[in-house]
C-alpha cells in the first residue's frame, strides 16, 4: 500500500486543478535511478494504466506505481509540507536505508 497525509492529498488538489488536469488524471508515483544516494523519487499525473501496474486508493486519491517501484515503494506515505524548513511532497518510505539530505533521492 502506498498512502497519502491529509496536507498532500490538499496539494495534490491543488495541483492537479492548476495543471488543467481532469478527474481521468491520478497520481502516479515511480522510482527511478539517479540522485546522490542512487534511486530518485518520481511524481505526475497519468491517466494510462498498465497491465504491469499496481493501483491504490487512499482517501480518495488513487494512486497507481509500476510493480518494480512499487518493491521500493511499498508502504511509503506521501506527505507534504509548507513549513520553514522547506516546502514540497516528501516521501517516507520505511524501506529507504539511506537518503540524501534535500530528501529526493535514497537507497535501500
Amino acid at each position: 500500500m502506498i498512502s497519502v497525509s491529509d496536507k498532500a492529498k490538499e496539494q495534490l488538489i491543488i495541483l492537479r486543478n492548476e495543471e488543467k488536469k481532469d478527474e481521468n488524471h491520478f497520481l502516479r508515483v515511480g522510482v527511478a535511478g539517479g540522485g546522490c544516494s542512487g534511486l530518485t523519487y518520481k511524481m505526475d499525473f497519468d491517466n494510462q494504466i498498465s497491465d504491469d501496474d499496481k493501483v491504490f486508493d487512499d482517501k480518495g486519491v488513487k494512486i497507481v506505481v509500476d510493480k518494480k517501484s512499487f518493491l521500493y515503494l511499498v508502504g511509503t506515505t506521501l506527505e507534504f509540507s509548507d513549513g520553514l524548513n522547506g516546502k514540497g511532497f516528501q516521501f517516507v518510505n520505511p524501506n529507504a536505508s539511506r537518503t540524501c539530505g534535500c530528501g529526493e533521492s535514497f537507497s535501500v
